[in-house]
């Protein structure tokens, strides 16, 4: 028997062996964040070198617009809004996985040397390859590097299950070294392909187009099916490892499965645009303040990084004397949310 019950809390949804409960309050935050990703996109479609108004943006996708104007919505700008809406979302699930795993809200690709080691993936591919390496090449080296350096994190700080504070050190440790690895072979690389090297390192959606983001997109459509299974597992795991086992769950199989989804979403927006970076840090700390939830949410934490990646990118582009990466832009942004979540951690530990 289908139906709804509504409670002042919570929203419950009871169907043929499927039963869902909402908060309403994470339903509502999640409404407002898919607004304004909405008004950031089309704020973002009307911004640039040839700015045009929102009649003439919805002209173009309700057909009644044509030749230049065409052009630059629907081959220029919304490739790199859908790819700012995707990416973001994409690192936000990444770093809500990791925090969820870890139960510490330091824990990010950015943190445990997740992102430097696809940085450095795709950098040897680009070295080898040259200046004319594609896309999908540079995105293969990034999933593998950032496999390698993921599987190389979780062995040195396994011990009988994976602690928060161990995986943090032991990454920031390998993040670190393959960080100096990076830099060597950019010294050492010739002028083009360090530029190149450069270019991408600084994390950009300035050659985003099409071509490199469907596959980018068919990649997170997957890494999202593959985690759908895995959501209640990783409810569980936020308990505790004791605690999700005495429940039935297979902790570490399950750990695996989460991180090799969360690995594929931060590798393959590396491959794509680059590493940009507290995007995955920040986005599931404060989309978990603003629902008031106990645990990290998958949902809010997707969307407010698209909302955070977005913003950066209107920023990055429009907001300032000089054009500049969005990587610049959530850098400053990340880094000001890191100097407070660790003084807030500090604090609350009085």
């Amino acid at each position: 028997m289908n139906g709804v019950d509504a409670g002042p809390r919570t929203i419950a949804w009871r169907g043929r062996g499927l039963s869902l409960r909402f908060r309403l309050r994470t339903v509502v935050v999640c409404g407002v964040f898919g607004v304004v990703v909405l008004t950031l996109a089309l704020l973002a479609l009307c911004l640039g070198d040839l700015p045009l108004s929102v009649g003439e943006v919805a002209s173009v996708f309700l057909g009644g617009q044509g030749g230049l104007v065409q052009t630059v919505v629907l081959e220029w700008r919304l490739p790199r809004v859908i790819a700012a809406v995707l990416f973001g979302a994409a690192l936000g699930l990444s770093g809500a996985i990791f925090q969820s795993i870890t139960r510490n809200p330091l824990a990010s690709p950015d943190i445990i040397g997740l992102t430097a080691g696809s940085y450095a993936g795709g950098l040897v591919m680009i070295i080898m390859v040259g200046a004319g390496a594609g896309s999908a090449v540079v995105a293969g080296g990034a999933i593998g590097g950032g496999l390698i350096a993921t599987a190389l994190v979780y062995v040195l700080a396994y011990r009988r299950g994976i602690q928060g504070f161990r995986l943090i050190v032991v990454g920031i440790g390998v993040s670190a070294m393959l960080q100096a690895l990076s830099s060597y072979l950019v010294l050492r690389a010739k002028l083009e392909v360090a530029m190149l090297a450069s270019v991408w390192g600084a994390g950009s959606l300035n050659t985003v187009g099409w071509a490199q983001l469907l596959p980018a997109a068919a990649v997170i459509a997957v890494a999202v099916i593959a985690l759908g299974p895995l959501g209640g597992s990783l409810r569980q795991l936020e308990l505790g490892d004791d605690a999700a086992r005495s429940l039935g769950s297979r902790v570490e199989r399950s750990q695996l499965g989460l991180v090799a989804c969360a690995v594929a979403l931060t590798a393959v927006v590396t491959g794509a645009a680059g590493p940009i970076a507290f995007v995955a840090l920040a986005a599931p700390q404060i989309a978990r303040r603003i629902t008031r939830t106990a645990g990290i949410a998958l949902v809010p934490s997707a969307l407010l990084g698209a909302v955070i990646l977005l913003a950066s990118d209107i920023v990055a582009q429009h907001a300032l004397p000089t054009s500049l990466p969005v990587g610049v832009i959530t850098v400053v942004v990340g880094g000001c949310y890191l100097i407070w979540l660790l003084v807030h951690e500090v604090r609350s530990r009085r």
